[in-house]
């Protein structure tokens, strides 16, 4: 119940932080509709494996302007290092994520964030993830258009 709550926070709150601006359209999920989007194919600005489900919340990396997605990442799955050109933030809404900086992924460099935890992807800054058994759920909002090279 306090995970659910938790995830209700985060999502209500980086929708909301993503959603505002000027000349922005107006949009209001609930954590059900969000979840209930369309997968995307694994395009610019993710990492590109297709088993992580990507669902567009707002804008779309590739294309210029605001973007937040929302990445499924399923349990045991690893994310090499990796760059993006733009400036991220990112808030875990579920399960466990283990994310490091770094050139060469490195699982004692991580650090495991649980759901409400915060983390940044500074431009040009390599790093990389991995789930465990539960896998996780997290929210990434940047200014596109974005890219991954690994």
């Amino acid at each position: 119940m306090r995970a659910a709550a938790s995830f209700a926070t985060a999502l209500a709150a980086l929708l909301l932080v993503s959603a505002t601006g000027p000349g922005d359209a107006q949009r209001r999920l609930t954590a059900e509709e969000a979840l209930a989007l369309p997968v995307v194919t694994a395009g610019g600005g993710t990492s590109g494996l297709r088993a992580i489900e990507t669902r567009l919340l707002k804008g779309d990396p590739a294309r210029a302007g605001l973007y937040t997605i929302s990445i499924k990442v399923p349990p045991n799955t690893r994310i090499a290092a990796h760059t993006h050109r733009d400036d991220r933030t990112a808030v875990v809404v579920a399960g466990v994520w283990h994310f490091g900086y770094g050139s060469k992924a490195n699982e004692a460099a991580t650090r495991a964030l649980s759901p409400g935890s915060f983390y940044t992807e500074p431009a040009g800054d390599p790093h990389f993830a991995w789930t465990g058994p539960e896998g996780a759920t997290v929210l990434i909002t940047g200014i596109g258009p974005s890219d991954t090279q690994y």
